[in-house]
């Protein structure tokens, strides 16, 4: 009967402890590597193949009715377009007061970095977005991008005989 006793089985937990231990730093690392631009739900952006991820800038958004930079309404589409001026003083007031007023390292590197990303619908009308682009020029921030939806590239597709 002893025989056919089966004895306790101890497991050794240190190597398990260990994957876990190196899946958890993998797991820590690279999610902050993903950086996604919230794009409100009035804008609808165009497509485009993008290879580059974005970088951490003043955002500008520019739906069909107002014009928001980093999240505050400043200007409303409708008085840009009736207006002539070539550069829209709501919004170069609002990016000289996001450089006086940094507070943190993290924003002091997007304000340092003197880049803004541009996020328009596609259905606002590219003077508009033109003189918000003269806009941020003019007050220094030279360093423009426009925002766009990734999509898949496709592959070329061969002839066949």
């Amino acid at each position: 009967m002893s025989r056919n006793r089966l004895k306790p089985v101890r497991m050794n937990l240190t190597s398990l402890m260990d994957v876990f231990t190196i899946l958890v730093f993998f797991l820590l690392v690279n999610s902050a590597n993903t950086e996604v631009l919230e794009t409100p739900k009035q804008i609808t952006l165009p497509d485009s193949v993008v290879e580059e991820k974005p970088r951490e800038t003043v955002v500008v958004f520019v739906s069909p009715d107002q014009v928001t930079v980093q999240g505050e309404t400043v200007a409303f589409v409708r008085d840009i377009l009736a207006s002539n001026d070539p550069e829209i003083g709501a919004i170069g007031d609002k990016l000289s007061e996001l450089s006086d007023k940094v507070i943190g390292l993290k924003t002091q590197a997007v304000t340092q970095s003197r880049e803004v990303t541009i996020l328009a619908d596609r259905s606002v009308p590219f003077s508009v977005v033109k003189r918000v682009m003269s806009t941020c020029t003019g007050r220094g921030y030279e360093r423009i991008s426009l925002a766009v939806l990734q999509k898949a590239s496709q592959a070329p597709q061969s002839a066949q005989s």
